[in-house]
């Protein structure tokens, strides 16, 4: 089987067990920016000081996988993404929390590499929760129950692991100045 079909040529993709749309779709935004931040964890595994994160990192990219697999059926209510998922989260941020400083003001999002590639999955995958806000919200569709709040708390790991990387190489929080 080859890779390229020439079906999207004419600028529409087939939705799983639907219908064609155009390749700006909203569901195809929400899924393809799921599918990005996918690739940005990728990305950060193969960065100095992730094998810490790893084990996370790729369950975190296997659920990210199956998000969008619900994300790009239309109507589905599967749950494969459940309160679980955000529990464990949530667990996630509160342990690595506990090793950091409580932050006393904004910080940039810089520092070593790898904490700068997560404040960049963390860009990306709030984007992704406002895609699938807008799927929810604005075309009034139905979405994957637990999506948004999951988007939501790993957009909070994400911040979390970044100042959690940046600590563990010796790398202070930069603080947001007001000029």
């Amino acid at each position: 089987m080859k890779i390229y079909t020439k079906t999207g040529d004419q600028g529409e993709t087939g939705l799983f067990g639907g219908p064609r749309v155009p390749k700006d779709h909203a569901r195809i935004e929400a899924f393809g920016t799921v599918d990005e931040l996918n690739s940005q964890l990728g990305l950060i595994r193969t960065l100095e000081g992730s094998a810490a994160f790893d084990t996370e990192l790729r369950r975190i990219q296997c659920e990210l996988f199956d998000l969008g697999a619900e994300l790009a059926t239309p109507g589905t209510r599967d749950e494969r993404i459940t309160p679980g998922h955000v529990a464990t989260l949530e667990q996630l941020i509160d342990h690595h929390e506990a090793t950091l400083e409580p932050l006393a003001c904004f910080i940039l999002p810089t520092g070593t590499p790898l904490a700068s590639a997560f404040h960049v999955a963390r860009t990306v995958c709030r984007r992704a929760e406002r895609r699938v806000v807008t799927l929810a919200t604005q075309l009034d569709t139905m979405t994957p129950a637990n999506a948004i709040e999951y988007l939501n708390r790993l957009g909070d790991l994400l911040f979390v692991l970044a100042r959690v990387a940046n600590h563990r190489a010796g790398v202070a929080d930069d603080p947001w100045v007001n000029p």
